[in-house]
């Protein structure tokens, strides 16, 4: 991205690597202020990583059945939902999955993620 920006060679934790870069990219983000182009260009890459994350490892990752997907759910409804997820739609979503969850109501073909 930038000169002088360098990601972790070797982490032995993958979180506190992400902690780094994350750390990193807020260093960068503070070194473009004033460069309104520059700091567009960064908000485009992390878009398109949040994108690629989302639709390619995290997608991948859901739980394949209900009551692991609606705890997963509910967890990150409790730490303030998902980037680009209004917190009201995360709990609509899992409002419905619980509803589902009642004796008494067909089955449906699992979610599509």
């Amino acid at each position: 991205m930038t000169k002088g920006f360098n990601a972790p060679a070797e982490a032995q934790d993958p979180l506190q690597a992400a902690g780094e870069l994350v750390q990193g990219l807020h260093q960068l983000a503070d070194g473009l202020e004033g460069q309104p182009e520059a700091l567009l260009n960064l908000l485009r890459e992390l878009e398109t990583l949040h994108r690629s994350i989302q639709d390619g490892a995290f997608r991948r990752s859901l739980p394949g059945d209900r009551q692991r997907l609606f705890a997963l759910l509910r967890d990150m409804e409790r730490s303030g939902g998902w980037p680009y997820i209004p917190r009201l739609q995360l709990r609509t979503f899992m409002d419905l999955l619980q509803r589902d969850d009642q004796p008494g109501l067909h089955e449906e073909p699992p979610l599509a993620a």
